[in-house]
């Protein structure tokens, strides 16, 4: 019984992501219609795979109300045509709800219970702005358990360059312009678009299709980022600039044991090595991904020279520049983020974990030099989340001529 089964990542999707309200593509879309067009493309692109193979469907929602309600892994599992004895489940980690149904999905597998999930995440903050409907306990502010400003995530950010003064707002900006650019030029190449699922959308002019990241700022510049205002404090340091916006979009994708992908002949485009949750202060949740990466690496027995590619969540600059700083990485690293993030991108919440995974299983296939990656995100109410993943196209010739080539 000690032996568990090894985890694949088959392949992963994700909706074109929006801009939160009423002017957004998907202010007349429904949520749980946005997770369900990502289940039915990315069962529609494998089709090796029977659905009644599928054994659990778990996806995230941070507000889980209204069209994001009902125990969303279920009712998505009927709306997208998968067979009735299908089961499924919700699940809320903040930020982190994605990554989260995949770790919980992958528990199963390596423990026998399921062979095939589906895994993913959808956010409509249009419709459910975070927090929305939400009663936190009196307790938390009259006992002083957490600050009051715990609770926006603006304000933790801030906390984060007061607790670093190196982490300037100049170095915020500048990593913001590069995440622009780089999801820019991926567009350009036509890389981005490979795992987006077209959506119909509905607005007062008519029908319309989305197939990129609303969002999207690519003429951004240095001095434009410089006169942004400040929100969360006056004479601050984070803009709508050098932070992720109010998005809606959704991400699918399918977790199995490597017993199952290889008789069913699906793509195994990474293997799971290891994962961790670690806890820190909420006052400065961005900071979280740093000690649930230090436990994901010491499960795994390695450490941070060991990660040749890395997809952190931008949910603001000064968070991915804390984790760069701790672990001696330049804040221009080509390793991080080769197609920006979650700034130029856009963050709805619990969808995000499984875009970070869609987008390192890509760099994989490019990469046979490198073996191991990381995807890792903060997480609201101070946390972090850290998943690892080993390239199965890892070439160990291909990586000592890259060593060679880096030494002369």
């Amino acid at each position: 019984m000690d032996q568990r089964s090894e985890v694949v990542f088959v392949d992963g999707v994700r909706t074109p992501f929006g801009r939160a309200g009423e002017k957004g593509m998907y202010w007349g879309t429904r949520a749980d219609d946005l997770v369900v067009k990502a289940m039915v493309g990315l069962l529609e692109r494998n089709p090796q795979l029977p659905k009644e193979r599928v054994d659990e469907v778990a996806l995230a929602a941070t507000t889980q109300t209204g069209d994001q309600g009902l125990t969303l892994g279920r009712t998505a599992a009927l709306l997208a045509g998968l067979p009735r004895t299908v089961p499924g489940y919700a699940i809320d980690r903040m930020c982190a709800g994605a990554m989260t149904s995949v770790t919980s999905v992958a528990g199963g597998i390596a423990f026998g219970a399921y062979d095939v999930a589906i895994a993913g995440g959808v956010e409509h903050m249009g419709h459910h702005p975070m927090g929305s409907g939400a009663d936190p306990n009196p307790r938390f502010v009259s006992e002083k358990i957490v600050g009051t400003d715990a609770l926006v995530m603006g304000a933790t950010a801030e906390r984060i360059h007061d607790r670093f003064p190196q982490l300037t707002r100049e170095r915020s900006d500048r990593y913001a312009l590069r995440s622009q650019q780089k999801a820019a030029a991926a567009y350009e190449s036509g890389e981005m678009q490979k795992d987006l699922i077209p959506v119909a959308t509905r607005s007062e002019s008519g029908w319309g299709l989305a197939t990129r990241d609303e969002v999207l700022r690519p003429d951004t510049t240095m001095e434009g980022l410089a006169n942004l205002k400040t929100p969360f404090r006056p004479h601050g340091r984070i803009t709508a600039g050098n932070a992720a916006g109010l998005n809606d979009g959704a991400t699918a994708s399918i977790i199995a044991s490597g017993e199952a992908a290889a008789s069913l002949g699906l793509p195994v485009k990474m293997k799971l090595v290891s994962f961790a949750f670690a806890g820190v202060e909420p006052e400065v949740m961005g900071i979280g991904p740093i000690p649930s990466t230090e436990k994901a690496l010491v499960k795994a027995g390695l450490t941070i020279d060991d990660i040749g590619l890395f997809e952190l969540n931008e949910a603001f600059a000064v968070q991915v520049l804390s984790l760069l700083d701790h672990f001696g990485i330049d804040d221009e690293d080509p390793r991080v983020n080769p197609w920006g993030g979650a700034i130029a991108v856009g963050h709805p919440l619990a969808s995000s974990g499984v875009r970070l995974m869609l987008q390192l299983a890509r760099h994989f296939e490019v990469h046979p030099e490198v073996r191991y990656g990381l995807t890792a995100m903060c997480i609201g109410l101070g946390q972090g989340g850290s998943v690892i993943w080993e390239n199965p196209h890892f070439d160990a010739k291909a990586a000592k001529r890259m060593q060679k080539a880096a030494k002369r």
